[in-house]
């Protein structure tokens, strides 16, 4: 894959913008299918619940993931 020169500064909200839009889809597909199965209207119930869960995740993601990033460099140790 080519890169698109983003600066390095952006990688954490780059990686929170990637990380969410596949959470986010993967977890609103799989309600979405559990609560209401696949039936007439799916697509739209799809896209209702994908776009409130990235509202809500996107800033979560930026907030939780420095906090992360600290914890996990605290609980572990170069070998």
């Amino acid at each position: 894959m080519r890169a698109l020169n983003i600066h390095k500064k952006y990688s954490t909200i780059l990686f929170a913008l990637l990380m969410t839009l596949a959470m986010d889809f993967a977890i609103t597909l799989t309600m979405t299918v559990l609560m209401t199965g696949i039936e007439a209207g799916f697509l739209v119930r799809l896209a209702g619940g994908f776009l409130i869960g990235f509202i809500v995740g996107f800033p979560t993601s930026i907030l939780v993931i420095p906090v992360v990033r600290k914890t996990v460099n605290k609980l572990t140790a170069d070998h």
